[in-house]
């Protein structure tokens, strides 16, 4: 996978453009592993370390991470490369307990001068480094701490201060804590995030994060690097209706973000349910010949959700429409049965507005660690149900959607509710109704058909040659 080029893999370029990803910085972790808080926060960030290496070693599509040092291994390459990496993990597990650092002042001062070698090391690489390789001449230290993070933060702030940061894009602080220690450095959630403006070279970035003693906060933290972190240019135009003065339209400059890993990009693809182009796609595989080995796919309801607490980033895939049987092997009483049951499920999940979460049962026994895809089941008005893959825990990334407590300028509100010559937003008289997907047209048959007559022609060109 080391070899391959990243811009060849068509499902990469489906999830995500990957010109997107060639400013990511190479990344360097640091690691504190200061008594008496090491015994507790070593099997959780080891375990965390396991998980996010064994998912970014094995990612198809463009490069998320060009380059990683973590604590004990120089610069390397983190695609098909978690063999090396899984190693320096065990190296970190197999520090004892009672950690390797002497003192809350050591441990400070060690942490700045690792941040220094890194940068150092860093510049080496580059230096030595064909200019054919494509990646950001930055870099992002993450150092991850149990002590009090706004000490942290000083310290570091007072030590790089004189420094040359030129290739430090972001020093980012992750202070670890346990459930007791929760709120006593900084109570605010508002506080757990912050940036310093002065100390440092004009261009780098200090943050402190503080995050609880487990696997899946710090996994969180982790997976920040598989998201894409240019900013240089805008994701996206989103244009709305003009002014009534003003024959430009209203342009709102937005920018992207995954929400999850696509399980396309993932080598266990098939079992995870990521297919739903067809129905083949979605039945299980067995042997035997094409027709007669299709067996029917089993689903379990595992947990009955409210409508309102199914957040749609986390469903991906094309849904399939789903509706009772009217396989003829069933017979007559079978069927009415089961049409019976089928209207009863839908009724039951519409009127209390209610989804069902299912889990695939294998046909065949699953051995340890065996990978299973779930789906959620929607209600709707006829009878018919809607399905959808849904998202599990090891794919999601990380997504901050705080909760605007102010209210919008008035001049911007002006704009969309009384100089558009719609007020598609606000005026209800005024409003257009929401166009139906069959008044949705994308010339797709023209497209098809052009293309069509292009292959044609140059079929007949080839054979009078």
């Amino acid at each position: 996978n080391s070899t391959k080029n990243d811009s060849s893999s068509n499902s990469g370029n489906l999830v995500f453009w990957s010109s997107s990803f060639q400013r990511q910085p190479a990344r360097v972790l640091i690691v504190e592993a200061l008594p008496p808080w090491w015994s507790e926060t070593c099997p959780v960030l080891c375990d965390a370390l396991d998980n996010f290496l064994s998912l970014a070693c094995s990612l198809d599509g463009p490069c998320r991470i060009p380059l990683l040092s973590p604590f004990t291994l120089l610069f390397s390459q983190v695609r098909g490369n978690l063999a090396r990496l899984h190693s320096c993990v065990e190296e970190l597990r197999s520090i004892p307990g009672e950690g390797c650092i002497r003192g809350a002042a050591r441990g400070g001062e060690l942490l700045q001068q690792a941040v220094l070698d890194s940068l150092q090391q860093f510049k080496q690489y580059i230096r030595h480094t064909s200019p054919r390789n494509q990646f950001s001449n930055n870099t992002s230290v993450t150092v991850i701490t149990s002590q009090p993070g706004r000490g942290i933060v000083r310290h570091l702030e007072m030590g790089l201060k004189d420094a040359d940061l030129v290739s430090l894009k972001r020093l980012l602080v992750v202070q670890i804590y346990s459930a007791g220690e929760w709120g006593q450095d900084t109570p605010s959630p508002e506080a757990t995030h912050t940036k310093t403006d002065e100390g440092l070279m004009l261009g780098t970035e200090i943050d402190l994060q503080q995050v609880e003693n487990t696997v899946f906060a710090m996994e969180t933290v982790l997976k920040m690097w598989l998201q894409e972190q240019g900013g240089d240019r805008e994701h996206l135009h989103l244009l709305l209706p003009s002014p009534l003065d003003s024959p430009i339209p209203v342009c709102v400059k937005c920018d992207m973000q995954e929400r999850l890993i696509s399980p396309a990009l993932i080598p266990l693809t098939p079992i995870l349910g990521v297919k739903t182009e067809s129905i083949r796609d979605f039945l299980p595989v067995t042997k035997g010949s094409a027709i007669h080995s299709l067996q029917p796919q089993r689903l379990r309801a595992i947990k009955v959700l409210h409508a309102d607490g199914v957040c749609e980033s986390v469903l991906y895939g094309l849904p399939l429409v789903i509706r009772p049987t009217t396989c003829w092997q069933l017979d007559w009483d079978e069927m009415e049965s089961n049409h019976n049951l089928f209207h009863a499920l839908c009724h039951t999940l519409r009127s209390r507005d209610l989804f069902l979460l299912l889990q695939v049962e294998p046909i065949q026994r699953p051995t340890a660690g065996g990978v299973c895809s779930h789906y959620v089941l929607q209600p709707s008005q006829s009878l018919s149900l809607l399905l959808k893959p849904v998202s599990s825990r090891e794919l999601l990334l990380p997504c901050s959607l705080p909760v605007s407590t102010q209210d919008p300028s008035p001049d911007a509100m002006q704009i969309l509710q009384v100089r558009s010559p719609y007020c598609i937003f606000i005026t209800p008289s005024l409003s257009l109704p929401l166009p139906q997907s069959r008044h949705i047209q994308t010339h797709t048959y023209i497209h098809i058909l052009s293309n069509s007559n292009q292959q044609q022609y140059f079929l007949v060109s080839v054979r009078v040659v």
